[in-house]
């Protein structure tokens, strides 16, 4: 396998309702002590993460692959029909994302 899915988060309108989801549905013990209030839980090499949708979006479910090269493999996904939604994002002190779609829209991002 090649680069490996590290992330998945869940967003929509109501966040709070969508942590609460999920925590009772998985037992997921979210973390959601920070600024945003985005729910994190962490385990075995992957993490995730549910919250407010973006205003101005509906939300939905985006998987994260992690990349040696993020500005290369953002080059190639454009090269290959992708579109980038969010250049490199800094989020977090040792936590860079981008967001791209493939060529049918779907969401999908790096980190």
């Amino acid at each position: 396998m090649g680069s490996k899915v590290v992330h998945f988060e869940v967003t929509g309108k109501d966040g709070k309702s969508l942590q609460k989801f999920y925590s009772d549905v998985f037992g997921w013990q979210l973390d959601t002590n920070n600024p945003g209030g985005y729910g994190m839980v962490r385990g075995d090499g992957l993490t995730g993460g549910s919250g407010d949708a973006p205003q101005g979006t509906a939300g939905g479910v985006t998987f994260y692959v992690h990349t040696d090269d993020p500005k290369a493999t953002l080059a190639r996904i454009e090269k290959l029909g992708g579109r980038v939604l969010m250049p490199l994002t800094e989020v977090a002190p040792e936590t860079t994302i981008a967001l791209f779609a493939d060529p049918e829209g779907h969401v999908v991002g790096l980190m």
